[in-house]
């Protein structure tokens, strides 16, 4: 059941309803209750692996509480973190496993033919992030089963994210009998709507040019897989921002408050900048949890750059069971080694033109490893790499499709406006807030939906991270 549906359309508006009308316990099991039928949507059969994990988690984290020594509380965190990493192998990691065996002359070892349950890595690293803090005394161990289930699979961030932290999520899951304020309405629906036209207004009118491009790269010269390259840099952006809005959104129309997972990251004036500002929850999920536990940058610059290049070796790995993805997370490791070696992020430009050089810079970047991101294969990454160095002519340019090239830029037009005269100034809460709601609101839903007509996809098409 996706976002951007009909079905998902009744499916929220019901949960929303009864949830309004509803109080204590009964909130709490109308939750949990959606949230199962949401995902089971996919494939039924999976919530029982969600269950696994939640019951290994609960578990754990009150065995670490029990637990009397520090040994004792080591050997429950790591059968949890082993336990529940073992489910994400399993599912994820191990045909992989089987395709380097293979490389390696190791025939015997079979793949197993079974599907990836969507939002998999999601639901693990959150479950992981409780039990971890845990066991580091920052958050007391959850007695309700109920509560915490509702935490780890809440629908509006089940199979995409953003990965919500126990601290902030699971005290207000605990006060479910809050008051759904006309404020939370607006600010969420204004959400949800942004959120939507990024999605099937801009991310999915990029697409459309990208995979023509990219699914026929041998048949492009260099300057065409370059736009191809810039408009998936967009589309990405728009595609998981827009879920991540829209997740956001939907919470707060219920009443909750998630975290913010995008702040605008392709005005960064550096990479490290940008992974402050991309994928948020993930990369500080990174930090805390593998940057920091390694040593993070105590320990010399030696260990400062291997543990940076480990950490986003390992977020690549997390993204996708492929060396593309690998690649990837090891060119960002890379640039931000590289940054901190020459002490690029305390540069401070206070001369406009060189901040936009700035922005340039690390847009031109990071659309390079989007390469490796995007691409099916390695060797169709390096063959894109090498066309966009060695046959870049603007003479050869294929537009494709007139209508499919013109909604795309029409869409990144629309996208570019909005956040360079709006959102860089001010944010959902300063113009959805109650005092302008009423001004505000109407007009911003009418032209987002005014654009989603004229501009959506009307077949839909599944958010990219899904996959993960």
């Amino acid at each position: 059941m996706l976002f951007n549906s009909i079905d998902f359309l009744l499916f929220f508006i019901i949960v929303f309803f009864l949830y309004f009308f509803l109080r204590n316990t009964a909130r709490q099991i109308l939750l949990f209750a959606s949230s199962c039928f949401f995902y089971m949507c996919y494939k039924p059969v999976y919530i029982l692996i969600i269950f696994l994990t939640v019951s290994i988690d609960f578990i754990a984290a009150k065995n670490i509480e029990k637990s009397k020594n520090i040994r004792q509380r080591k050997m429950h965190l790591w059968l949890g973190i082993i336990n529940t990493c073992t489910i994400l192998f399993i599912f994820k990691y191990h045909n992989f496993l089987i395709d380097n065996l293979h490389w390696l002359g190791f025939k015997s070892a079979s793949y197993w033919n079974i599907l990836l349950p969507i939002g998999l890595s999601f639901h693990v690293f959150q479950s992981l992030s409780y039990v971890i803090e845990v066991y580091r005394g920052k958050l007391k161990a959850e007695h309700n089963l109920l509560v915490y289930a509702n935490y780890v699979m809440m629908f509006p961030q089940l199979v995409s994210g953003p990965i919500e932290r126990a601290g902030n999520l699971l005290p207000q899951i605990r006060n479910v009998n809050h008051e759904i304020s006309y404020e939370d309405f607006s600010i969420g629906f204004s959400r949800v709507v942004w959120g939507l036209l990024k999605k099937v207004v801009v991310a999915d009118s990029l697409g459309m040019y990208v995979d023509a491009v990219y699914d026929n790269y041998t048949h492009h010269c260099g300057s065409t897989l370059c736009c191809a390259t810039i408009f998936f840099a967009f589309r990405i952006y728009c595609d998981f921002s827009g879920y991540s809005d829209m997740a956001i959104g939907l919470a707060r129309m219920l009443g909750f408050r998630f975290k913010e997972n995008f702040a605008l990251p392709y005005f960064s004036k550096s990479i490290t900048d940008f992974w402050r500002r991309w994928h948020i929850s993930l990369s500080t999920w990174l930090r805390d949890y593998i940057y920091f536990s390694l040593g993070g940058n105590r320990k010399g610059k030696f260990k400062t750059f291997r543990n940076l290049m480990l950490t986003m070796l390992i977020g690549g790995l997390w993204h996708g069971a492929s060396w593309n993805f690998v690649i990837w997370g090891g060119l960002n490791g890379i640039f931000l080694c590289m940054e901190k070696a020459v002490g690029f992020t305390r540069t401070v430009f206070r001369n406009i033109f060189m901040k936009v050089l700035q922005m340039i810079y690390v847009f031109i970047l990071i659309s390079f490893t989007w390469i490796f991101f995007r691409a099916a294969t390695f060797e169709q990454a390096i063959s894109i790499v090498k066309k966009i160095f060695t046959n870049f002519n603007l003479s050869d340019f294929q537009i494709l499709d007139n209508n499919v090239f013109g909604a795309s830029v029409a869409a990144l037009i629309i996208l570019l406006f909005t956040e360079i005269f709006v959102l860089r100034k001010y944010n959902f809460e300063d113009l959805f807030c109650a005092r302008y709601s009423k001004v505000f609101l109407p007009v911003f839903s009418i032209l987002c939906v005014f654009y989603i007509i004229l501009m959506g996809n009307a077949n839909g098409s599944l958010f990219i991270y899904f996959q993960f």
